[in-house]
């Protein structure tokens, strides 16, 4: 409903409906089955250590287009950052308009927020993380820190930026996991 009063609001502007969400990652280990040889068991070093980064992504469900940023936290500020280098990234603006899917996240409600122009925000309704369809990514960008031991957060980012390259090349997959049967075709 949103999109269609925008589309009559701005009527020359171009449209895009994106869905965004953000993971805190970290030195404390990712664990997943590993396959072994029958009869010996697959050993995986870890060390727990509780430092944290959060991971930010954007996606455009319809076409697989993603947009990751590695932030040091979750908050107003950092938020308003992120909108920032995203509104930039993808040329929102007087033409082309974004409206983007959020979970009610206190720095994603904030009257501090800092909205850049051509970004549109839009709701979901609370405690409905299966709606969301940038939640869907979490397991695909796990999968370049699992099962792995790093020695500090400039190595665990390091694989997470690697990760989220190989990912930025695979809209197909990306599609597949955020492509609701609901999600809106018009965008």
């Amino acid at each position: 409903m949103r999109l269609m009063r925008l589309k009559e609001k701005y009527p020359t502007a171009k449209f895009e409906l994106w869905s965004e969400d953000e993971h805190r990652l970290g030195l404390k280990p990712i664990i997943r089955k590993a396959w072994s040889l029958v009869g010996q068991r697959p050993t995986v070093e870890v060390q727990h250590r509780y430092e944290w980064t959060y991971l930010y992504a954007f996606v455009r469900p319809k076409s697989g287009e993603t947009h990751w940023l590695i932030l040091p936290r979750a908050n107003t500020e950092v938020f308003s950052v992120a909108l920032e280098s995203f509104a930039k990234e993808v040329g929102a603006g007087t033409r082309k308009r974004v409206l983007l899917v959020l979970d009610n996240a206190p720095w994603h409600t904030s009257g501090k927020l800092r909205v850049p122009e051509g970004v549109h925000l839009e709701f979901l309704p609370t405690n409905s993380p299966e709606l969301q369809p940038a939640e869907r990514l979490w397991p695909l960008s796990n999968e370049g820190v699992a099962n792995r031991h790093f020695d500090g957060m400039d190595d665990f980012e390091e694989a997470l930026v690697e990760r989220c390259v190989s990912l930025y090349d695979q809209p197909e997959t990306i599609r597949s996991y955020t492509r609701y049967h609901w999600w809106p075709e018009a965008a």
